[in-house]
């Protein structure tokens, strides 16, 4: 599938402030990016913008020293070469089994307290195994979750949602993650880009590790696996923010497209 992505911020920057920025498209086996371009219009201090490695190598950060106003301007065409796997026939593995990298992501975050929903999880899910069980817990958080835009902040944890009962991608995503680790299936959070979402803006999903490799799982049911462009992955939202200000700055405008090309 291509896809084509235009990304429009404007911020105020109320004082000089180091900003740290994660909105590219990773270029990956599974997504090939062919073109791109980011523009960034701001009154800079002393430096240049920087590249700092992203969280498990997946993707790119931009230091950018900025003042007064901060204008990013960023279009990518990528091709998204993914098929979409029926979950369920897939195996997991025993977590001594499991590649050194993947165990963090079996392990309690910030925003998912998976130590917190061992009995939930046992007591809902634990008749099922590997791909069924995460198959069923994406059915779940789907069905008991509702989608309600500006329900959450930053601040919203996996345990927040799962009481009120409703979030945006970002919560959905934490609360799949927050299940599956729960199961001792590792899973990790993902901010992306997908056609179809509603309203039009970044995305989050969740991936789970099944048979030696990840798989992209979108509990909000908007962006199946081989529509999605990954920006970065990490443990939770708070590795994968696509504009952190390290200072006190103001959203003046935003804008997502993501459109399917021939």
């Amino acid at each position: 599938m291509n896809l084509t992505i235009d990304v429009h911020l404007l911020y105020e920057i109320v004082e000089p402030c180091d900003l740290l920025l994660q909105i590219e498209v990773a270029d990956l086996a599974d997504q090939r990016v062919q073109a791109h371009a980011l523009n960034l219009s701001h009154a800079a201090l002393p430096g240049e913008p920087a590249a700092a490695m992203a969280e498990h190598g997946t993707g790119r950060r931009l230091w950018v020293q900025a003042a007064d106003r901060f204008r990013c301007d960023y279009s990518v065409s990528v091709v998204v070469d993914r098929p979409v796997l029926e979950l369920a026939p897939l195996q997991d593995h025993t977590p001594s089994a499991l590649p050194g990298d993947v165990v963090r992501f079996l392990m309690p975050s910030r925003f998912c307290p998976s130590d917190l929903f061992q009995t939930f999880v046992e007591d809902e899910f634990g008749h099922l195994d590997g791909g069924a069980k995460i198959a069923a817990m994406r059915d779940w958080v789907n069905g008991a979750i509702a989608y309600v835009p500006g329900s959450s902040t930053g601040r919203t944890t996996a345990l927040d949602t799962f009481v009120q009962r409703e979030g945006v991608c970002r919560d959905l995503a934490h609360v799949l993650v927050t299940l599956a680790r729960a199961a001792t299936i590792p899973a990790r959070f993902a901010s992306v880009y997908a056609p179809g979402v509603t309203p039009p803006d970044f995305h989050a999903v969740a991936e789970v590790f099944l048979e030696g490799s990840w798989h992209l799982v979108d509990p909000t049911g908007m962006a199946p696996a081989d529509t999605i462009a990954r920006i970065g992955v990490g443990v939770d939202a708070s590795e994968t923010a696509f504009l952190t200000a390290f200072g006190a700055i103001t959203l003046v405008d935003q804008s997502v497209s993501v459109s399917v090309g021939a």
